[in-house]
């Protein structure tokens, strides 16, 4: 059978209005690729459409909770990629229902059309974990590779980025905070991965250079503890907080009452999230699973996030300079 250029491949992105999926979108228009972004609100994507050209992409409805949805989303598609995922929990947006159920829905629509899958997880996801959140992502993985075998799976650790809900959040926060909260004393080890790179990273599995029916595990090239992480974001927004130790009882506690806000900076199940490592594992290392297993050199947050945290500065952009 004769191999299908970019331009005859059609790939539909679930969840692409996103933060990530609007760079995977990018990459996908760069390299040819007709593009079909699956989300529940079609007429919020619109900012999609300048990333390719005319007619290269275009939005329809679907919503992970509802089958058939996912189904006619997936419909004269080669390969489906599914970047869909919460961080809290509201109304009938549930871990399990969109996590778990949702992923095994696409995988279901990839097995039915013979499409190739692409499931982006999180290397948090563990079904042994105390977070709900971590289990309903491995639960997603277990069912993605049981109804497609040959599903590649992605998991990156904290993604950084112009848009990113990690730094933009704590950097925001300490504007009118006194002080920022180091849940478990701010041990945790992170390893911030670059939105870009895992746009390319996506975008190269779609080209078939990933292996399928494994997992890779994506973060950059540097390790952090989340109190380093705080210490680096309040050095480049140029303000001075105090770091204030809180212990996991404690911030469980708080985050009891947070979770009800619209955007909660914390709840419940993002402190048990906390306790443990999200870093790349040294298997995956060995066996190549990773972004330089891709041939991706990884993105140091140190040279990417300062260019748009620049905003929570007292004065912007505009500093007073020494003569």
């Amino acid at each position: 059978m004769t191999a299908r250029s970019a331009s005859e491949t059609l790939v539909t992105v679930y969840g692409g209005s996103g933060f990530l999926g609007r760079h995977v979108v990018r990459a996908l228009a760069k390299r040819g690729y007709r593009i079909r972004v699956a989300v529940r609100r079609p007429d919020l994507a619109g900012h999609l459409q300048p990333l390719g050209r005319v007619g290269q992409i275009h939005a329809v409805q679907a919503n992970l909770r509802y089958p058939r949805s996912v189904e006619s989303a997936a419909r004269d598609s080669q390969i489906l990629i599914n970047l869909v995922g919460i961080l809290f929990e509201r109304g009938r947006q549930r871990f399990d229902a969109v996590q778990t159920f949702g992923a095994e829905q696409v995988a279901l629509a990839a097995s039915a059309h013979g499409a190739r899958m692409i499931h982006v997880s999180a290397i948090g996801a563990d079904e042994k974990s105390t977070s709900l959140y971590a289990r309903s992502k491995a639960a997603g993985e277990k069912l993605v590779l049981s109804a497609q075998p040959s599903a590649t799976i992605i998991r990156p650790s904290i993604v950084f980025g112009p848009e990113d809900d990690f730094f933009n959040r704590f950097a925001s926060l300490a504007r009118f905070m006194p002080a920022l909260p180091l849940v478990g004393g701010g041990a945790t080890r992170f390893q911030p991965v670059f939105v870009g790179d895992v746009a390319t990273a996506i975008a190269d599995t779609v080209d078939g250079k990933a292996r399928a029916g494994k997992m890779y595990e994506l973060g950059g090239p540097d390790v952090r503890s989340f109190k380093e992480l705080m210490q680096f974001t309040l050095a480049t927004i140029e303000r001075q907080r105090l770091l204030v130790p809180l212990p996991f009882a404690l911030a469980k506690f708080k985050a009891a009452f947070l979770q009800y806000l619209p955007k909660p900076p914390l709840t419940p199940d993002q402190v048990e999230l906390l306790r443990t490592d999200n870093v790349v594992s040294d298997l995956a290392k060995r066996e190549g699973r990773t972004l330089e297993g891709l041939g991706i050199v990884p993105t140091s947050f140190a040279a990417i996030v300062p260019s748009y945290l620049w905003r929570f500065r007292k004065t912007g952009q505009f500093r007073g300079r020494v003569a």
